[in-house]
């Protein structure tokens, strides 16, 4: 009778703590609930607050059910570019906004050309005759890229703006490859598709070092050109080739050496700053010293709602591509294209902008994407292609049945070139005593065969089909550009370039931003370019996600506000970054039309440390 009086107590502990469980979860998904669906503000009168505590990106990802509930949730928060945009034209010819605010403290940065199109709608606040006040501790190349466009420039005492330009080292694992005894089978077509030479060489070739340099400086001369266009008075040359010069002139002082040099308005503390917001968009009710009168971001958001039933439809393709569907923040082939079948059926739209900002990945996925674009095509819409960030390799596959091709000048484009990779796992069994035997029936019997190395006849058909590819990538890309193939071959070869270049290669047409081809859309489909409005055809992400992001956010590395810890931590980010690629080439397809080339263009949040961890112990078995 006590054991049953004993269990019957365990019975009823574990009931309450079920009930506990369940109150906390059904609580907080309330709290979460009201936190991600922001009403519309009451009031808009005073400054639009944009604290930036993430990433800008062209589509933010969907965050994970599960792996959410796990802990794994979004390193930062990621702001989708049209939402700013929007924001801002919108304070631009609302009277009751009177200034805008940028709190650049947390940004944790976007791609160039994303950076480049929020700094036009800046620029469109600033021909409104509204002040835009910029605020960081420090501001690197991305927050600056911003900040450059305010009117007021605002730097902490204890800040400093320290610009490094695109570059930096990557991992190559050949030497450790060898020592493990795993051998890398690569095939491939294109000199410079150098995404596989970590996995082959121990540093990179001439002839990827001379692609990725004239890439770097092109998009370090483009980052320039419009630094100086913002702030013309800016003594910008001299601070970036001798930094150390700059402070020393001004006493040591590195705050006072970005002033000195023009990059920077005023020196002072959030108090100060906020009291001049203050005087532009009044005081705050609770009167806290440094307290303004705030039109939150999200508010503001709600308040001014994307406008539906436009004519012009414009399909979202961000991210990797990968087969079959997937959530927003990942290309789906079967995603994409239905929902752009979906919207073809309903008969409504005039024409079609493709909206790429992808680095490509899988061939089959690209081409489901391609068919789709077509099917409109069939119906005589006229097709418009902007480029965001990077559309290269398989997001230039999908770009070609455009009629015209925009891109950013600092969109990465191009990488026409496809690879496979394979392990050969013999020399590392042969290491620790495992041999390996077996019987075939035909030459490609147990292909690919990892354990003992491939077969000559299976790397001569793996060959085959890599050319295959290459030979109708090329072929597309001649027939839609106008271009003999010999001419596509000579500027393909997997090599990268940058949209001001790609111009004159006549891999694009024009640069432009998405609402240039809006408009270019507009008058290809005879509709006035000034009433057209865009339809956009995607998926957005579910209810649950977004209160799952807002409950399992990850705290593992906030970011830091100290412009020093932020570039000491860039080599981190890259060596995660790298072994995030290393399981992307691992995990997906053998054959890939994917630009790993393009790391300087990356927008997502870097992998987190529990990532890296993970990926290890599962490569060694553990």
């Amino acid at each position: 009778m006590r054991l049953l009086r004993g269990f019957w107590k365990i019975l009823v502990g574990v009931k309450d703590a079920l009930v506990l469980l369940f109150m906390l979860i059904f609580f907080g998904g309330l709290y979460a609930l009201l936190s991600v669906t922001p009403k519309p503000i009451a009031e808009s009168t005073g400054a639009l607050v944009l604290d930036l505590d993430g990433t800008l990106v062209e589509q933010p990802a969907q965050t994970d059910t599960l792996g959410a509930i796990a802990g794994g949730g979004p390193a930062t928060r990621e702001y989708r570019l049209r939402d700013m945009v929007r924001a801002l034209e919108a304070a631009a010819k609302d009277s009751g906004i009177k200034a805008v605010v940028l709190d650049l403290d947390s940004f944790a940065g976007g791609g160039q050309a994303t950076l480049a199109a929020a700094a036009k709608a800046l620029d469109t606040v600033r021909a409104a005759n509204k002040p835009v006040l910029a605020y960081a501790t420090g501001y690197t190349d991305d927050s600056y890229q911003l900040a450059a466009h305010a009117s007021e420039v605002w730097l902490n005492p204890f800040g400093a703006v320290l610009l490094t330009g695109p570059g930096g080292s990557n991992l190559y694992y050949k030497g450790l490859l060898d020592k493990i005894g795993v051998e890398t089978k690569v095939y491939r077509v294109g000199e410079f598709k150098s995404a596989i030479e970590p996995y082959t060489r121990t540093e990179q070739s001439p002839e990827a070092r001379a692609a990725n340099q004239a890439l770097a400086d092109s998009l370090w001369a483009t980052w320039q050109a419009d630094v100086l266009r913002a702030r013309p008075r800016a003594r910008l040359a001299s601070y970036l080739a001798q930094p150390e010069q700059a402070i020393a002139t001004a006493g040591g002082d590195i705050a006072k050496a970005a002033l000195d040099a023009g990059l920077v308005d005023k020196i002072g503390d959030r108090v100060a700053f906020g009291r001049r917001v203050a005087q532009l968009a009044g005081d705050a009710s609770d009167g806290e010293a440094g307290d303004y009168r705030a039109v939150p971001f999200d508010g503001w958001l709600a308040a001014n709602a994307e406008p539906s039933g436009g004519q012009i439809g414009v399909l979202t393709i961000a991210g990797e591509i990968v087969d079959g569907d997937a959530a927003p923040g990942r290309a789906g082939g079967d995603t994409i294209a239905g929902l752009l079948l979906d919207e073809l059926a309903k008969d409504r739209i005039k024409a079609l902008v493709v909206r790429v900002d992808s680095p490509g990945g899988s061939v089959t996925g690209s081409e489901r994407i391609r068919d789709a674009i077509l099917e409109a095509k069939r119906k005589k819409l006229p097709i418009v292609v902007s480029m965001g960030t990077y559309a290269a390799s398989g997001g230039y596959w999908v770009s070609t049945p455009g009629d015209i091709i925009f891109a950013e000048p600092s969109t990465v484009t191009g990488s026409i070139g496809v690879f496979g990779l394979l392990p050969n796992f013999s020399g590392a069994l042969a290491k620790i005593g495992v041999s390996v035997d077996g019987v075939k029936t035909t030459p490609l019997s147990g292909e690919p065969d990892l354990l003992r190395g491939t077969s000559p006849e299976f790397d001569r058909l793996m060959q085959a089909g890599i050319d295959d590819i290459y030979r109708r990538f090329t072929g597309l890309v001649a027939q839609s550009r106008k271009l003999p193939v010999t001419r596509v071959d000579e500027i393909g070869q997997g090599r990268v370039w940058a949209g001001s270049t790609a111009v004159g290669l006549r891999l694009v047409d024009k640069t432009g931003g998405l609402e240039d081809a809006i408009a270019e859309a507009a008058r290809r489909a005879k509709i006035d370019p000034k009433s057209a409005r865009p339809l956009f055809i995607e998926r957005s992400p579910s209810l649950v996600s977004q209160i799952l992001s807002g409950l399992f956010q990850s705290e593992e590395q906030p970011a830091a506000r100290d412009v020093f810890t932020r570039i000491a931590r860039q080599p981190e980010q890259r060596m995660l970054r790298a072994f995030h690629d290393l399981k992307v080439i691992a995990d997906g397809p053998v054959i890939q039309v994917r630009c790993l080339e393009c790391p300087v263009a990356d927008t997502r949040a870097p992998p987190r440390r529990a990532d890296l961890v993970d990926l290890l112990l599962a490569r060694i078995g553990l």
